[in-house]
């Protein structure tokens, strides 16, 4: 028996979010409060994409849009597609910044899908939604506050990609500052090296343990809790305006990092008031995102959720 398909439109609201955090390569992400909303529905024939705010003009419009793949993935996961799909995007996350764009469209794709579909929440649960969304994507780290909000810490099984959310302290006031230029994964990936000290992998593991008690219990420890020695400074040269506003912020107090491949800025604790980052740099202050991709409409709300086998609750 085939996959029954719902009429009407399906929303979703997908959070940016910073992945690394300092010290968490590749395993920890927090969720912001900065959104891109989706809307998809089925159609007769053919796929299409009607794009406003970031990327207009830029991304494609047709199936190979990243948001369109990801849902002809899940609805491959469930073995029928829909004959065609109509597809808007109102993207306010900016692309290609270290904010999780490329993340926000493929949860957001996921989400869509499932929703789209008749009883799709139990056909695909959130677990697997991670799960298609992380081999999507190539790394957990920023799917993962997407889909589940708050901050989480995300690692990879041999059936995949899992991921637990934990609640921020309130204290916890994201700053973002976001450069002009864009900066690509790719590039910030390729000046790592393949191998490092074991007394800095070490390091990291001990600042990433403490980072994940400072960010849930005590605020006052993010400091030295963002302390990094893995890949912050190799990518340095790469992001030089980065590094330095990294540096200037943190001469003055602030638990700064680089939100996830760069070149954004990520600021954990306040920022003084007369501190200057430059013509070239938006600061932003964002909360933390405690819900993840809300979808709306069609078979699917998400406003009350109960426990998720991905290890986040309601």
């Amino acid at each position: 028996m085939g996959l029954s398909f719902v009429s009407d439109p399906v929303s979703v609201s997908t959070p940016a979010t910073s992945a690394n955090l300092g010290p968490g390569f590749d395993a920890l992400g927090l969720a912001l409060t900065l959104y891109d909303d989706l809307t998809a529905r089925v159609t007769g024939a053919g796929f299409t994409v009607e794009v406003t705010g970031q990327g207009a003009g830029e991304l494609p419009a047709d199936e190979s849009h990243l948001v369109v793949r990801s849902m002809l993935a899940t609805f491959d996961e469930l073995g029928e597609r829909p004959p065609g799909l109509a597809v808007t995007c109102v993207n306010r996350i900016p692309q290609a910044r270290g904010l999780g764009s490329s993340s926000a469209a493929i949860v957001g794709g996921v989400q869509l899908a499932r929703g789209l579909v008749e009883g799709g929440l139990e056909l695909i649960s959130d677990e697997d939604a991670l799960r298609i969304a992380a081999r999507i994507e190539g790394h957990p780290d920023n799917v993962a506050p997407c889909l589940l909000g708050g901050f989480t810490v995300a690692w990879t099984e041999g059936t995949g990609a899992r991921a637990v959310s934990l609640p921020p302290s309130a204290a916890v006031r994201p700053t973002v500052f976001i450069p002009d230029e864009r900066g690509y994964t790719a590039t910030a990936r390729a000046a790592l090296p393949s191998e490092v000290p074991h007394r800095d992998a070490a390091f990291n593991a001990g600042r990433a343990a403490l980072l994940t008690h400072a960010l849930t219990s005590d605020p006052s420890l993010l400091f030295p809790a963002t302390e990094d020695r893995l890949h912050q400074g190799y990518r340095g040269p790469g992001m030089p305006g980065s590094a330095s506003l990294v540096a200037a912020l943190r001469s003055v107090g602030v638990a700064a990092v680089i939100s996830g491949a760069g070149p954004t800025v990520l600021a954990l604790t306040e920022v003084p008031a007369d501190f200057q980052p430059g013509s070239h740099w938006r600061g932003e202050v964002l909360g933390v995102d405690d819900a993840g991709a809300r979808v709306k409409g069609g078979m699917v709300e998400h406003a009350e959720r109960g426990p998720v086998a991905a290890g986040r609750t309601s």
